[in-house]
């Protein structure tokens, strides 16, 4: 059955998840978990990322459950908002779309919830492959943790290491010319799925994600910074209830994040 962590919702445990992921968990991943000197999450203009696309790009977003986001899964149709579920991706499809109509693109999600990296390779021919991506972003490891510590899955964080880096040399292979986005898994203390015993081994996948971005020169998407930047203006339930799948807020702040990334 599954067990429900219990949340500490108090100030003081929040500030000491920001103290401990901004020196012990940035010293595990290589970079700082909080973007000093920022009060508020940066908004990207479409000026900005237009150039990182090409006419008639076809744009997979590929995930778990924080991006399926409730998609319709039959057919499986791109530039469709009932294909995109109500969180990031169908936020970034949107600004995409709406902003550079003449770049002809084609987006798909192809998120599903409760994947792990090894679901990922299993269904990769046809929900990757097959769709012959030239852009390709990848959210994923959450549940390879979040399973693990309910004892629901035996894969430690470094078979989510060996899987990742299969997953993208298969990807590479098949298509050598791919752009990847690689996002950064994230995760809220203080809510009601998440508590400060996650950051410390959370951290560690993070460390992995960011490693595996760079040896396939991938654009990376510091998530756990821009919510760690947000928890400034409210608390960590207004952004993740859970501190895993994020609010109306949190995915447009992820939304925002991403197209930063790429500008």
């Amino acid at each position: 059955m599954k067990k429900r962590i219990q949340a500490n919702e108090n100030t003081q445990s929040r500030r000491n998840f920001l103290k401990s992921a901004g020196m012990g968990a940035a010293a595990v991943a290589g970079m700082p978990l909080i973007a000093s000197g920022c009060n508020t999450p940066e908004v990207s203009n479409e000026n900005s990322y237009a150039a990182y696309f090409n006419e008639s790009d076809v744009v997979l977003l590929q995930g778990d459950s924080i991006t399926d986001a409730g998609r319709k899964k039959e057919d499986g149709l791109p530039n469709e908002g009932r294909y995109f579920g109500w969180g990031y991706a169908n936020i970034i499809a949107s600004k995409l779309l709406g902003s550079m109509p003449e770049k002809k693109l084609t987006i798909y999600n192809r998120g599903i919830s409760g994947n792990k990296v090894y679901q990922l390779d299993e269904r990769w021919q046809e929900d990757c492959l097959d769709l012959k991506p030239n852009i390709l972003s990848i959210l994923i490891g959450v549940n390879d943790y979040w399973h693990y510590r309910l004892e629901r899955y035996d894969g430690t964080a470094e078979t989510y290491e060996n899987d990742f880096r299969k997953l993208l040399e298969r990807t590479r292979t098949a298509l050598p010319d791919i752009k990847l986005i690689i996002c950064q898994p994230f995760v809220l203390p203080g809510t009601r799925a998440v508590d400060e015993s996650w950051v410390e081994p959370f951290s560690e996948y993070q460390a992995i994600a960011k490693k595996i971005s760079g040896e396939f020169n991938a654009t990376w998407v510091p998530f756990q910074s821009a919510f760690n930047a947000a928890l400034e203006l409210a608390p960590a339930p207004y952004w993740a209830e859970d501190g895993v799948h994020p609010s109306m807020a949190g995915a447009q702040l992820m939304a925002d994040e991403w197209l930063k990334a790429i500008g």
